[in-house]
């Protein structure tokens, strides 16, 4: 399996903006103006579980998490940033980097489910991108 092979899941599309590519994984804004929100996704087709990862890409994918926690930190100097990889609606390999502040909408509770996403217009999106796309380009 290659990285040719894969292919985004399509409702991760529908939901996001394409920032660009790590080694091993797609990144991606959530557009949802309510929570700064990055997902990695690793380019390889079939993968559920990290655990699906050989060792080598399950190593690399942590580090390219701890390069997106570093990016979130940076762009939006949150209070907590949350990570999780559930799975339980889009089933392919993907985690979430989350900025949290104890005055978001969901806090001090999961963002998953919370309320209805509320797309960034579109030059704040655009902004957003390029700043988390330089960020992630200097890590």
């Amino acid at each position: 399996m290659t990285i040719s092979d894969f292919d985004l899941d399509p409702r991760l599309a529908a939901d996001t903006v394409h920032l660009g590519d790590l080694a091993l994984s797609r990144v991606l804004l959530m557009d949802d103006a309510r929570f700064p929100w990055l997902i990695l996704v690793p380019r390889r087709p079939g993968l559920c579980e990290i655990t699906d990862l050989p060792p080598e890409e399950a190593a690399l994918l942590w580090e390219e998490i701890r390069t997106g926690v570093g990016v979130m930190q940076a762009l939006a100097k949150p209070d907590k940033v949350n990570v999780g990889a559930l799975g339980n609606v889009v089933a392919q390999l993907h985690v979430h980097v989350v900025g949290r502040f104890r005055s978001d909408p969901a806090w001090p509770g999961p963002v998953w489910g919370h309320g209805a996403r509320t797309p960034y217009p579109l030059h704040a999106r655009a902004q957003l991108a390029e700043r988390a796309g330089a960020l992630f380009a200097a890590a």
